[in-house]
């Protein structure tokens, strides 16, 4: 896919680096040519270094390589626009991994831009001025997840919806997740 590119011509030939004297060797004028056909491609890609590092203009065969910097697995499933918005809301999402609405978001973001996510957890917190006031939430920790997706197969959506699951939800809370699909609209 990249490398040497025919014709690239390099943006700081080497010859004009030798000193005057050396510029007029014909040994040198003939050789050094095909180093900056070799090195023309690295200044390439160093001069536009931010195309291939920003999710939003990387070559798509870079996503992956782009999600393992920010610890995201990308499923091929995932429609190339998917996986750029994957990758580009990692960081922010990982800093809200665990949490209700980290979960809700990791989860819509793999699930696709038209899912509905519901994320239902049995804890609470509350402030009483009374003491001995009833405390919120269930005594058994729980989380259940609802997603509702249009089109596709239930089983193969909610395999890989669980292996997103279980990168966000903390490990000690038992978690159902379920999955159902509607028609698509038109």
């Amino acid at each position: 896919m990249r490398g040497i590119v025919p014709r690239l011509a390099s943006p700081a030939p080497m010859i004009t680096r030798l000193p005057a004297i050396l510029q007029e060797d014909e040994f040198l004028n003939r050789a050094l040519p095909a180093f900056d056909d070799a090195i023309a491609p690295v200044f390439a890609t160093l001069d536009n270094l931010e195309a291939y590092i920003r999710p939003a203009y990387a070559p798509p065969d870079f996503l992956e390589w782009l999600g393992g910097w920010v610890n995201v697995a990308i499923d091929e499933e995932w429609p190339e626009a998917q996986r750029r918005r994957i990758v580009a809301d990692a960081a922010r999402l990982h800093r809200r991994v665990g949490t209700v609405g980290g979960i809700h978001d990791a989860l819509r973001l793999a699930a696709g831009p038209d899912a509905v996510v519901e994320v239902t957890e049995s804890g609470g917190t509350s402030w009483s001025t009374e003491p001995g006031a009833s405390l919120p939430g269930a005594d058994d920790p729980a989380l259940v997840i609802t997603i509702t997706v249009a089109g596709g197969d239930p089983a193969e959506l909610a395999r890989r919806l669980e292996r997103v699951a279980a990168s966000v939800v903390p490990a000690y809370l038992p978690t159902h997740l379920e999955v159902s699909v509607t028609e698509r609209s038109r």
